[in-house]
């Protein structure tokens, strides 16, 4: 349990300009003021994150927007109402004074009020945004425990704040609402469709002069093992195939039946788009530390609650190491 005085002391950090760790409901977040370039700058040292990839600024309230964003839309006053708090970014005109350290150089901000007890506490109380991409090595497994985060960075970050599992489990939806039309960047829990039931309007799919916006590089959330997407009808096949030739493998299929060759690591993952996400990044971690020569992972269904799960293996399979099927 968070106490008071661990919201203090993490609050004495932030202003100090260091680094606090703490979760939200999607994943935990790697925090630093915001309106302090140097500290988020030790940000991107941690993590190795490419200085042009911007980070979410957190906000205790929707109240605080006119403080980070120059335009604010009638279309973001709206998804506020209806999403926040919750796992929901929102890109908008950056507002005078916003560091483009935050920004990633460009002129839009990423901003967004989490639903987590101890974020919001944390923010409550430190009063201003706080700056956080996900707490983990720039382009790895997002973390959903502390403990993740703790074995990710050991002392590199001064205070982390255990809330427990992420609930979520995966980032949040990152929509576009400083030009002409909404666009969906990344899709997360919220899906697209209810997005557009609230403005009225389908989201426009991003183009090539869209903002650049967090998680949405063509490789992340990647094992260091090579991690393969395969057909559920040919997954125990192939585990098999490659346990046959000497190969350490592992695996995340929806079935129990697994391959009775030795050597294979099998996790059965929930058939519920909620338990598969809520689970992913903890799974993808067992799976990485079996220490495997392969990871091979059920293609999941092709439905819109599942976009964002697939979203996140596709490029997880981009990220990782090209693996030996033969």
């Amino acid at each position: 349990m968070v106490s008071d005085r661990d919201i203090e002391h993490a609050v004495e950090v932030l202003r100090a300009g260091g680094l606090v760790a703490f979760p939200t409901e999607t994943v935990y977040g790697l925090g630093a003021d915001a309106a302090n370039a140097d500290a988020v700058r030790k940000i991107f040292a941690v993590k190795g994150r490419p200085p042009t990839h911007p980070v979410i600024v957190h906000l205790a309230d929707a109240v605080q927007l006119p403080a980070w964003a120059g335009e604010i839309p009638q279309a973001a006053h709206r998804l506020a109402r209806r999403f926040w708090p919750g796992p929901l970014t929102l890109i908008l005109k950056r507002a005078r004074g916003v560091s483009g350290v935050v920004t990633g150089g460009q002129d839009t901000v990423a901003l967004r009020v989490p639903s987590h007890p101890v974020a919001r506490r944390l923010l409550a109380r430190f009063g201003s945004g706080v700056g956080a991409p996900s707490a983990n090595r720039h382009g790895r497994v997002s973390a959903t425990t502390a403990e993740h985060v703790r074995r990710e960075f050991g002392d590199a970050v001064e205070c982390v704040l255990d809330g427990g599992e992420a609930e979520v489990g995966i980032e949040s939806t990152i929509v576009d609402l400083s030009g002409a039309a909404p666009v969906l960047l990344r899709p997360g829990w919220i899906t697209a469709q209810q997005i557009a039931s609230v403005l009225g309007a389908p989201l426009a799919a991003a183009g090539a002069g869209a903002p650049r916006a967090p998680g949405t590089l063509a490789t992340h959330y990647a094992p260091q093992t090579p991690l393969l997407v395969v057909e559920g009808d040919l997954l125990v096949e192939l585990a098999a195939s490659l346990a046959r030739q000497g190969k350490r493998v592992a695996a995340l299929a929806f079935s129990e039946a697994r391959p009775l060759s030795p050597g294979v690591t099998w996790i059965a993952a929930p058939r519920e788009a909620g338990g598969y996400a809520h689970a992913l990044y903890a799974n993808l971690r067992r799976l990485d530390d079996a220490r495997c020569d392969t990871i091979v992972v059920e293609k999941p269904p092709q439905t819109p609650e599942w976009a964002a799960i697939n979203d996140r293996l596709a490029r997880a399979a981009a990220g990782s190491p090209p693996a030996e099927t033969t």
